[in-house]
């Protein structure tokens, strides 16, 4: 997530009941999450965002609480401009500019974001818009009336951003007006001359089925697939506890370390690590620091996960081998690839577990000694 340097709320309005998708429009799965999540993320990702406010049902509410932290939450009215005015009556007082955006539309730019939103800040409104690819008919009585000049004619898109005074005076003197379908008309009717920022196609409403696939299809588009590769060794002492994957594996010995020494959650989370170009575990826990001493790894790869989430990026596969001469490691296969899948909310045949021994040779071939080759596979969004 970028630096913070907010002067802007944002309302993301997602109450929709979603009656000719079968279900909420906004929470129709796009690229593996909520397409809310991917529009919630953008804005969190623009630094003139100081604030989100979600108007969305409760149930969703309590959905986004698992992913995000710090949103605010507003129910939605019975009409989408009631939607906004909840939201909008959430925004904080202190914060000069308001950007209102359909939740349904989880493709926007935060480039695209920070353009709106500087242009109202100076101007006192601005949308975003693109220019109408088609020619428009004007149509009466099922025959063409006449045709629209196609060269001055834009699609209004969302955000829509306004200095917060304006915003509030409109929705206060029209808000009312049922057949308005976006803010801007509102403000409009104030004498507002109201910018328009170019925008791109991408940031398109989720309404039908199509627009869905389209979305998706844009998704691809915009992700590639990273590998990295893990490795972790410790000795093995009598009387300590050993956990591999998150897993206690009975045994008369445990692996010595300033965590709780699970070699493969150290190895994963170095895999995941190195997909991402962010370094090692050794950097976010250093083994001279005294307070982490006896950690837990499966915080450790929380940390990671939490990494992961704010790159935008998704574990697709992983792909762990314990090299040990003892204990015996395959009766506990199964339980690690759960764990394992559980720890990095993976479907666990995307996680892979096995072992090796080391024939009786060195350290591990001694039972002295264990270590762990790791592999992970990030799908990671531009």
């Amino acid at each position: 997530m970028h630096e913070k340097t907010g002067f802007a709320s944002a309302v993301l309005v997602a109450g929709g009941s979603g009656s000719r998708m079968g279900r909420p429009k906004q929470m129709l799965p796009l690229a593996g999450k909520p397409a809310l999540f991917h529009t919630v993320r953008a804005f969190l990702n623009t630094p003139e965002i100081a604030q989100v406010v979600v108007v969305t049902p409760k149930e969703n509410q309590l959905i986004l609480q698992q992913e995000f932290e710090g949103l605010t939450y507003a129910l939605p009215g019975d009409t989408r401009l009631r939607s906004v005015i909840n939201g909008v009556e959430k925004t904080a007082a202190g914060l000069p500019v308001v950007a209102v955006h359909d939740g349904a539309r989880p493709l926007v730019k935060p480039a695209f974001i920070s353009r709106c939103v500087r242009e109202a800040q100076t101007h006192g409104a601005a949308v975003l818009a693109v220019p109408v690819k088609d020619t428009i008919k004007v149509c009466q009585d099922g025959v063409i009336a006449h045709t629209l000049e196609r060269n001055v004619l834009w699609a209004a898109q969302t955000p829509q951003c306004y200095r917060r005074e304006l915003l509030m005076q409109a929705l206060e003197k029209y808000g009312s007006e049922k057949d308005a379908t976006d803010e801007s008309q509102l403000v409009e009717k104030l004498g507002v001359k109201v910018r328009v920022v170019a925008s791109d196609y991408a940031n398109n409403k989720i309404t039908t089925p199509e627009d869905l696939i389209f979305a998706e299809a844009l998704m691809q588009e915009n992700v590639y697939y990273r590998t990295g590769f893990g490795f972790d060794l410790h000795r093995m002492e009598p009387g300590l506890r050993m956990f591999l994957g998150g897993v206690e594996i009975p045994h008369t010995k445990g692996f010595l370390g300033h965590s709780d020494g699970d070699l493969v959650l150290h190895a994963v989370c170095d895999a995941v690590l190195g997909a991402l170009c962010e370094g090692e575990i050794g950097i976010l826990f250093p083994p001279t620091d005294p307070s982490i001493k006896g950690i837990c790894s499966v915080d450790i790869a929380r940390k990671v996960l939490e990494i992961v989430q704010n790159r935008q990026a998704q574990i697709v596969h992983i792909d762990a081998t314990v090299i040990t001469q003892e204990p015996k490691i395959k009766p506990h296969y199964e339980a690690v690839r759960k764990s394992l899948a559980r720890i990095f909310n993976m479907d666990v045949k995307n996680v892979s577990f096995k072992s090796k021994s080391h024939e009786h040779v060195g350290e591990i071939g001694q039972g002295l000694a264990a270590m762990c080759h790791a592999v992970a596979t990030l799908k990671i969004k531009e």
